[in-house]
């Protein structure tokens, strides 16, 4: 059994109470994926983000095939992080954690998204040609929506003085 594991970090220039309003609003996930993968959230989007939260969308990730996703959200940490777990969908195991940390000048966001594939060793097969691919595509594309919705960070300089 082969767990792979997704990690990606992003700096912006905003608060995290902004930061943390848009990302945990399911809603706004649309916004960040790419267009072609047909993203649309069926039910479970309608309240704000809490525990045992269900979640349901199609998306079509490859080769125009329709694919139902359920996700639960199963832990919430007003302004810090949440966890989402795939319930119903492509993956064999799916756990996507969201952290959000004030950093000088903004926020750091950061992804860690473990996940198995089905299928067995064709799954394993299919990681490097085609999943691990597509979803660097996905995460890219999110830190290039982001970019453009809030700004690029700027990292800010320290300098020590002594007198």
């Amino acid at each position: 059994m082969k767990i792979y594991r997704l990690h990606s970090k992003q700096n912006l220039p905003i608060d995290v109470a902004t930061a943390w309003s848009f990302l945990s609003d399911p809603k706004n996930l649309k916004a960040i994926t790419p267009e072609y993968m047909g993203f649309n959230i069926l039910s479970g989007a309608d309240r704000p983000m809490y525990p045992g939260q269900l979640i349901q969308y199609i998306v079509t990730p490859i080769m125009g095939i329709k694919t139902k996703w359920v996700t639960e959200i199963t832990h919430v940490k007003d302004q810090e992080y949440f966890v989402d777990e795939q319930r119903f969908g492509p993956y064999a195991l799916w756990h996507h954690k969201h952290f959000i940390k004030e950093i000088p000048g903004g926020v750091e966001m950061e992804d860690i998204v473990d996940y198995k594939l089905p299928a067995g060793i064709l799954g394993q097969w299919m990681h490097p040609i085609l999943v691990k691919p597509k979803l660097n595509e996905i995460f890219e594309y999110r830190t290039k929506k982001l970019t453009a919705l809030f700004g690029e960070y700027q990292a800010q300089e320290t300098t020590a003085n002594s007198y």
